[in-house]
């Protein structure tokens, strides 16, 4: 049975905070002998990277792997802050925390995010934006990765609601492709206005 949208589920980066591995691959190439765009490619889609997101791996495992991969002249002390410093806040950034701020009056917040722990802690520490969600659903401790549809499999039982009571915003299509397919009221974020638009045409109260 629909009884409308109860809980509104927001991806994070790219959404919430920005952030660019271009950053931490430039500061990477100088230990190493591979460009800045292979170190890049290689973050963003090295099955090592998937394997940390999902916390099958710890952070010095991680690193051993990433070491040995790009022959790099690093230590882990000094690896961790280039890995970590690559998020920032935009002026989108904050339309949305806005946004969701108004959202937590009358729906329930959560987060799904790709997300492995040096990260969030990083973020934790820094960006004081996990405050405002409800549930926080992230990949390291689901042992999941988007786009298997077995995490938003496991964020339903956990809210205990329908596929058809859940708003759904990633700024990858792949992704919300995924949450499309079990029924989820999915969108591609692409911006604030667009946002609400999406919101407002499922009624979902967006002041």
């Amino acid at each position: 049975m629909d009884e409308g949208i109860k809980v509104v589920l927001f991806d994070l980066g790219n959404v919430l905070i920005d952030f660019d591995y271009n950053i931490s691959a430039q500061r990477i190439a100088r230990f190493c002998d591979r460009s800045p765009k292979e170190i890049a490619g290689f973050f963003f889609d090295s099955e090592i990277t998937v394997l940390f997101e999902e916390g099958k791996i710890s952070p010095v495992e991680f690193f051993t792997k990433v070491k040995a991969m790009l022959d790099l002249k690093l230590s882990y002390a000094a690896f961790v802050p280039i890995w970590d410093e690559i998020f920032f806040l935009s002026t989108k950034n904050r339309s949305v925390y806005s946004l969701i701020s108004n959202l937590k009056l009358r729906y329930r917040i959560a987060l799904i995010s790709n997300i492995d722990i040096l990260h969030y802690e990083y973020l934790k520490q820094r960006f004081p934006v996990f405050n405002v969600f409800d549930n926080l659903f992230l990949s390291y401790e689901l042992g999941l990765v988007k786009p298997s549809p077995l995490i938003y499999q496991k964020v339903l039982a956990a809210l205990k609601v329908g596929p058809e009571n859940v708003f759904y915003t990633d700024d990858r299509p792949e992704l919300v492709e995924s949450a499309q397919g079990l029924g989820i009221k999915s969108c591609v974020f692409s911006g604030v206005p667009q946002l609400k638009n999406d919101l407002l045409r499922v009624e979902v109260t967006v002041n």
